[in-house]
């Protein structure tokens, strides 16, 4: 009777497991929302699984966090441009380093190939991203080397390119995206192989412009699109309809950019390595540990951390062993990178972060992933509804106030607009398409003047932030002439096209090793002494692992 029972408890035993085992699969195909098939979803017929986003080329992850983002060392300058706020950034991926000579002339080669500047109507996209080496000149010193050989020479590969603008080093983060993600596709086999190698400017692929109008994607070439081996990988993935990567299959990757202002700071203070039970240890001057700019550690004690000019003609110290390695760049990863893995975030060059330039940081309004300089745009319409292409003959340009003249839509890109009252109407989160002059410390930016006789009149509000504008008159022969702006009225160097650059180079002092300085140039201008990097945004989850307890 014992045996029978037992027999029979095993039996019921057996029908339970078979029975969540089926509900369990069950489940699996099915959505949790309707209980029906997960239609349109990589084929209806598989549950759907978070995928991570994949590390892009010469990125590194930044886990986000709070930080007191400003200056918590001594302010000698007064100028209190910086002072400190509690911030909230998000994760995201920013280099390991900064772009180099040789990743900026990748972008050279590729602009030369698909643009040949032999041809009139290309000429200015080459020459309008070419750096400035003029930044080397000096009035009373003799750098013609460095004019002539620091960005092309192979002994300067690895170091920081200097000689661009904000603009273009905005440019160059666009054509990094679309390179990066067209490799991509084509190692999916969603498009031909070896295509990246055969771009015109009639034939370009763009990222946006795949998204969102993948058909007119290289200039419409169906050959393209629709890779030798995309049938396979579409039944790999479930999908037999499905002809183009979408944003759903989770590819393709987000922009390159440049960082924002509070992404950069709070990469360069790695805060991750002096946490301890989720609060911070006294306060962090540089990105290494530690009030000093010479290594604490027995193995290297008295090395330099960064190039900077330690003193009145002293760039370097003096040559033998306790010399910090270089009169002026250094080539990257010459100094310990931080806790983060980041190189070079003190000294060698300063960067250009994504923001607009204003004194003050406006916590009271925002204090997560904070930026100052967005301007929403959307794709342009034509009469029937569909998006427009911008083609060679429809490209744009813009002629920068110091006369150089740089592509800022290329062919194959989506034409943009600002948005209008059709977007804004009865929102409460923004009202306007451009707010980099929202809540920037004064009332709607006008200055109300009443020293002129006609002070009632609208000519006598004075924005505050109206630095002067000088014009370049282009005559009918196509020669030109620079006007200076010498209005009285100017009252300030800042404006809209003002950007931040952060962090300390190899031509200035130890004071703006701090990653709380911040300082700001016109975007179009270009020094010898400010570089860039990229950053990307963290796409899901915050981190990539499960943080553990200290144990301490």
């Amino acid at each position: 009777m014992a045996k029978i029972l037992q027999k029979v408890l095993l039996a019921l035993l057996s029908i339970m497991l078979c029975t969540n085992c089926s509900n369990n699969r069950n489940y699996d195909k099915s959505s949790r929302a309707t209980g029906w098939p997960a239609f349109g979803r990589q084929g209806g017929s598989k549950k759907i699984k978070a995928k991570e986003q994949e590390t892009g080329p010469g990125l590194v992850f930044i886990e986000g966090g709070t930080f007191t983002m400003g200056r918590v060392q001594d302010d000698p300058m007064g100028d209190w441009n910086n002072v400190p706020t509690q911030q909230h950034v998000q994760s995201f991926y920013m280099d390991e380093t900064e772009v180099t000579n040789l990743m900026y002339l990748e972008y050279i080669d590729w602009l030369k190939k698909v643009f040949p500047p032999t041809q009139e109507n290309f000429r200015k996209i080459y020459e309008g991203a070419l750096p400035d080496t003029l930044v080397w000149k000096s009035r009373l010193g003799y750098n013609e080397t460095m004019v002539d050989q620091y960005f092309r020479h192979p002994a300067f590969a690895e170091y920081p390119v200097v000689g661009v603008s904000w603009v273009q080093a905005v440019e160059f983060s666009k054509w990094r995206t679309d390179r990066v993600n067209e490799l991509i596709l084509e190692e999916e086999g969603f498009i031909q192989k070896n295509a990246r190698y055969q771009s015109t400017a009639r034939s370009v692929f763009n990222t946006e412009t795949y998204l969102k109008a993948p058909t007119l994607t290289y200039g419409g070439n169906d050959s393209i699109t629709r890779g030798s081996n995309r049938s396979q990988r579409l039944i790999e993935r479930g999908d037999s309809t499905q002809i183009f990567v979408r944003r759903k299959d989770g590819i393709l990757l987000p922009a390159y950019r440049l960082p924002t202002e509070a992404e950069w700071e709070y990469a360069a203070l790695g805060l991750v390595g002096i946490r301890y039970k989720n609060t911070y240890r006294g306060r962090k001057k540089y990105p290494w540990n530690g009030p000093y700019t010479r290594s604490q550690k027995r193995k290297n004690r008295g090395d330099q951390l960064a190039n900077f000019k330690q003193g009145a003609g002293d760039y370097s110290g003096i040559a033998g062993w306790s010399d910090d390695g270089a009169g002026v760049t250094a080539q990257v990863k010459s100094y310990e990178a931080n806790d983060f893995g980041l190189y070079d975030m003190a000294g060698n060059v300063a960067e250009w972060v994504a923001d607009v330039y204003r004194p003050i940081i406006d916590d009271e309004y925002n204090d997560f992933n904070y930026f100052r300089g967005n301007v929403y745009m959307k794709p342009a319409l034509d009469d029937g509804g569909n998006v427009q292409i911008i083609t060679p003959e429809t490209m744009v340009y813009d002629t920068l106030p110091n006369g150089k003249v740089v592509a800022r839509k290329y062919p194959g890109e989506l034409k943009e607009e600002p948005i209008g009252k059709r977007e804004t109407f009865m929102r409460i989160n923004f009202s306007k398409s451009d707010n980099r002059n929202y809540r920037d410390g004064d009332r709607l930016s006008l200055r109300y003047n009443p020293t002129f006789s006609n002070a009632v009149s609208e000519n006598n509000k004075r924005r505050m932030y109206n630095s002067p504008i000088n014009k370049l008159v282009v005559a009918e022969n196509g020669s030109i002439t620079p006007q200076y702006d010498r209005s009285s009225t100017r009252n300030t160097l800042i404006s809209n096209e003002t950007r931040v650059y952060k962090g300390g180079s190899w031509k200035d002092r130890e004071y703006w090793l701090d990653p709380a300085q911040r300082r700001y140039l016109p975007q179009y201008m270009a020094t010898n002494y400010i570089g860039f990097r990229c950053a990307m945004s963290r796409v899901g989850a915050k981190s990539k692992k499960k943080n553990k307890r200290a144990t301490h």
